[in-house]
């Protein structure tokens, strides 16, 4: 049977994904594609090369894309992105989709021409960058002549691109939508980071049904989009998660079903 996996975007948020895969991997469910956006791309790509949960929790532990070693000079962003891929070159050297050992599908957003886009096929690791380029914190991603940043702007949940190839599809979603105070909003990020969340709630209820099982952990709300301080809390809260919801009505049914 072929299982979908949809992970979305949410930042740091998205190491969760990471205890879903584990919890998921220990009860017998093994995903064959993939489709993942931003934090849920590089997870996604990660995973879908062969890496351990164990390893790719160390890769978000390990990797300071925030050293001065990436900051970016005369390019619209702090972090560039190109400085980023023989970072992600250690974890995957052939630098394809072809060479993965799951189908993966990547969403980015074409920042000119404002339409979303699905890589699926060539070269890899431009296409993370992209998906992962966190508008004004990220640089653009330069593809083939197109310029690319986060793909969770117009698809922070791509169920859509491997929906037609799966008898199930399981949906992972980290980046909660909740009321919040003036007072949370305290600096010019925490502004930008609402706002997408904003336009990212757009359309979620129809993509949340196209799962036939959703893990989707509320309490996320909790932790921010880029402190890395709680990455073992995120990784054992969708962890658990996951296991409840494997161990519910839905959950048994597919469980039933591998």
């Amino acid at each position: 049977m072929n299982i979908g996996l949809v992970l979305s975007g949410g930042g740091v948020r998205g190491i969760a994904h990471i205890g879903a895969i584990k919890a998921m991997e220990e009860m017998g469910i093994h995903p064959t594609h993939i489709a993942g956006t931003s934090a849920g791309a590089i997870v996604g790509a990660l995973y879908a090369e062969g890496h351990s949960c164990e390893e790719i929790l160390g890769f978000f532990k390990t990797v300071d894309v925030f050293s001065i070693n990436t900051y970016a000079l005369g390019k619209p962003g702090f972090v560039d992105s190109d400085k980023l891929f023989e970072v992600f070159k250690k974890y995957i050297p052939h630098d394809t989709f072809e060479g993965l050992k799951k189908r993966l599908f990547i969403t980015g957003t074409d920042i000119l021409e404002g339409t979303s886009k699905i890589f699926h096929k060539g070269p890899l690791i431009n296409a993370i960058l992209a998906s992962a380029a966190y508008p004004g914190v990220f640089t653009p991603v330069n593809i083939n002549g197109k310029y690319y940043v986060d793909g969770g702007i117009l698809n922070n949940f791509p169920v859509d691109a491997i929906q037609k190839y799966c008898d199930t599809v399981i949906g992972v979603y980290v980046n909660p939508f909740d009321k919040v105070k003036i007072g949370d909003l305290k600096h010019s990020y925490n502004v930008m980071d609402r706002a997408l969340q904003i336009k990212m709630k757009d359309g979620l209820a129809a993509k949340f049904k196209a799962c036939d099982l959703l893990i989707y952990p509320k309490t996320l709300t909790n932790y921010g989009t880029f402190s890395f301080k709680n990455a073992d809390l995120i990784y054992k809260l969708c962890y658990k998660a996951t296991k409840e919801a494997i161990q519910s009505e839905k959950g048994l049914l597919i469980l039933n079903k591998v």
